[in-house]
């Protein structure tokens, strides 16, 4: 082989070298960007549930007192559009944080991610910004969802929770149920059913989050501290029920 010929074939090795170092430069932060856009998803999520749950809790036609200071744990399932997750069709995410301790009557834990599908949810939010949120009035109830993907109404007893003077004469139907379900959308708040859909813990979302694998179980033990984005659905939870007052607490 010439000279010539051999100065061009490495020129061509030289090339090639740099081009392949050049991807690998471009892949690394990519990547990295990637996870970082994936784990706010999750943040943002976070902080979509705890404005809803803060604004149905200050309104007055919103979830009672009575019935959240009743409450093992509170579920929020958001319409949160402005961050890309929408509760349409048949599939929605949102959050549930626990009143931690063996008997449900500690401090309320950090949030575990949920994720839900089929039953009414899609028809319920209509295309609507919607939110939803479920109490879960029993150790039962809580412990299935933990454990879990329950479906309502089979797994665990759901109803259509009363709103108004209803919640404060709510003794029988509504309140034998394991869990109170309500839709809020367009600012109009309502007892809704949700029998028939399937919730559990969203396994991914959680890994997301709290940048490791980490089951349900284990948030609510306290083995993770809760994001910074929480903070305000904790405080508003504290804030409107410090007590666990359902009976045996």
């Amino acid at each position: 082989m010439t000279q010539r010929g051999n100065h061009h074939q490495l020129m061509t090795r030289i090339l090639m070298a740099s081009l392949a170092v050049a991807v690998v430069c471009l892949l690394i932060p990519m990547s990295a960007v990637a996870a970082d856009d994936t784990a706010k998803a999750e943040q943002d999520r976070v902080k979509a549930a705890g404005d809803a749950l803060d604004e149905l809790v200050t309104k007055e036609n919103g979830i009672p007192t009575g019935l959240l200071n009743k409450s093992e744990c509170v579920i929020i399932l958001p319409s949160v559009k402005k961050v890309g997750f929408i509760i349409a069709g048949q599939y929605g995410r949102g959050l549930m944080s626990c009143r931690s301790g063996e008997k449900f009557d500690g401090p309320w834990s950090a949030p575990i991610m949920m994720q839900s599908s089929g039953g009414s949810v899609g028809f319920q939010a209509g295309g609507q910004a919607t939110d939803f949120v479920i109490l879960v009035l029993n150790d039962k109830g809580a412990r299935a969802l933990m454990k879990g993907k329950a479906k309502l109404g089979a797994d665990a007893s759901i109803a259509a929770g009363p709103v108004g003077k209803e919640a404060e004469a709510a003794t029988n139907a509504a309140m034998s149920a394991e869990m109170l379900s309500y839709s809020e959308a367009n600012g109009l708040f309502a007892g809704v059913s949700l029998s028939g859909t399937s919730l559990g813990p969203d396994d991914g979302a959680n890994e997301k989050l709290y940048g490791k694998k980490v089951t349900a179980q284990q948030i609510y033990a306290g083995d993770v501290p809760a994001p910074e984005q929480a903070k305000q659905m904790l405080a508003t939870l504290t804030d409107k029920s410090p007590k666990n007052l359902s009976e045996g607490k």
